[in-house]
């Protein structure tokens, strides 16, 4: 199955799954906070097509006040085969800083923590202008390998992310 299609249904399938969950946390006033977690095969700080989801790693939101950093409220999760997580985290937090961020991966080639970008922050308040109740998702947050794979360097020079005038400039 190609990636993108992978990418698609394992999609599809967390939204369903959140659908069920949705209605319960809306009830009470909570939220769903769905993401993604990969592995950065190539130390690239986005995802590529040799990214790969990970299973198993574990996340923690953590939201606190924004004055007096006294946290609130806590959650972890755990990240299924497509490598997407969902937690629930009761109230509205509109005076609270909410981010996500990682705690452990189960890959010893894919573990490592870079710090800024090893956490997602996430709005956690109906009053924010976000029609959509409920739900939450997060930014794709990525553990990244010691060493990147001996084929990156192609495959980032096919990215071509340079244009021609900032190359003449």
């Amino acid at each position: 199955m190609m990636p993108q299609l992978r990418s698609l249904v394992a999609l599809l399938l967390v939204a369903t799954a959140v659908a069920a969950v949705v209605a319960v946390a809306a009830a009470g006033g909570g939220f769903v906070v769905t993401g993604r977690i990969y592995c950065d095969n190539c130390r690239a700080g986005f995802e590529t097509n040799i990214s790969h989801a990970i299973q198993g790693a574990t996340v923690e939101m953590e939201c606190r006040h924004f004055e007096s950093q006294q946290v609130h409220d806590k959650a972890q999760a755990t990240t299924d085969a497509g490598g997407w997580y969902k937690m629930e985290i009761g109230g509205d937090h509109q005076d609270e800083i909410c981010d996500v961020r990682l705690l452990k991966s189960p890959e010893a080639d894919c573990a490592e923590i870079e710090l800024a970008r090893d956490r997602c922050r996430v709005p956690l308040t109906g009053n924010d202008g976000i029609k959509q109740s409920g739900v939450r998702y997060a930014n794709p947050i990525a553990f990244f390998r010691k060493e990147p794979l001996p084929n990156c360097g192609e495959l980032l020079r096919a990215y071509d992310l340079y244009n021609e005038t900032s190359e003449n400039s």
